[in-house]
């Protein structure tokens, strides 16, 4: 269920084109085709989609980065690409390359840029929570990946921004990095922040997002909550689930189980079971495991995700 107060971010059929490129014979590419979105406060809102799909082009736009060839956006009520520094004060954006200068230290860049705001957080509080002081006094050249993730995520967020945008927010953290880096945005979302991120990885998605677009070549293909677009019919059913299990190679499975599930051995002794499983599928296999006193070495099954959601939509061939 959307929000029913004003949102943070609307997008109604954005264009955007680039070039001309030699490549294209001079034509112009036309990376964005009619995207429309709403991103509401207090929610996170999630752009899913391949490389190349225009997810990091659409935020750019909403942020007024770069210019739209059509369509009109609305960001906190006012349009990005002709509204002033008072507009951007209420931005926070944490860009995929980070654009981090790499001479600074982190804790003297962001008190730098705390200074910039009226009402900025706790420059002290935010580097404990994200364990910048542990790295506060290296340059920016010298900070791996996931250190520079988070030390953007606090720029983003230092000056208490009501609309905060993340470009694939988790890459090149580490796990422990990660979990601390999602409460923190979970946190924000519940206390009011309006969150825009875009993101290729599926379970970023399903964990954290209130609502979600798919977008693919340029517009947007499908988009619900993750409840909603578990729940769309497309081409497999919500009840598939597929099983996986270890046990001796080389066992036949002709009928043990429904017409309907697909059995492949993916490797000697390691076997999946897919389709619309059912509980007398499931104990129709346990019966015939007890009989031949098979104990599979490993068992786990799993249900339909946003991944399967995703490939159905925009297809599974390399782009």
């Amino acid at each position: 269920m959307r929000s029913p107060d004003s949102p943070v971010l609307t997008i109604d059929g954005l264009v955007k084109d680039v070039g001309p490129l030699a490549s294209l014979d001079g034509k112009m590419l036309r990376v964005v085709s009619g995207l429309s979105l709403v991103a509401e406060r207090g929610q996170i809102t999630a752009l899913l989609g391949a490389n190349g799909a225009g997810k990091t082009t659409t935020l750019e736009c909403a942020q007024g980065l770069q210019k739209r060839t059509a369509g009109s956006i609305s960001l906190l009520g006012a349009d990005p690409d002709t509204a002033g520094a008072e507009l951007r004060a209420r931005v926070g954006v944490m860009l995929q390359d980070g654009g981090l200068p790499p001479s600074a230290r982190p804790l003297p860049l962001l008190r730098h840029i705390a200074g910039m705001y009226r009402n900025p957080m706790d420059v002290d509080a935010l580097v404990e929570r994200l364990g910048i002081n542990q790295f506060s006094r290296t340059t920016v050249r010298r900070l791996s990946g996931g250190q520079k993730q988070r030390l953007a995520l606090a720029a983003a967020l230092v000056g208490s921004p009501e609309i905060l945008f993340l470009d694939e927010p988790s890459a090149g953290l580490d796990p422990q990095s990660r979990q601390i880096v999602f409460e923190l945005i979970a946190e924000l979302r519940d206390a009011g922040m309006g969150i825009v991120l875009t993101t290729h990885l599926m379970d970023d998605a399903e964990r954290l997002a209130d609502y979600v677009y798919i977008i693919d070549g340029g517009h947007n293909v499908a988009e619900g909550t993750v409840a909603e677009l578990l729940r769309q019919d497309h081409s497999t059913d919500i009840t598939d689930r597929t099983l996986y299990f270890d046990a001796p190679a080389g066992l036949d499975f002709t009928g043990v189980l429904g017409s309907g599930l697909r059995v492949l051995e993916t490797r000697a002794g390691s076997y999946s079971v897919t389709g619309s499983m059912t509980p007398q599928d499931l104990a129709s296999l346990a019966a015939w495991w007890a009989e031949r006193d098979i104990m599979p070495a490993s068992l786990r099954l799993e249900a339909r995700s946003l991944e399967d959601v995703f490939l159905d939509i925009s297809g599974r061939d390399l782009r």
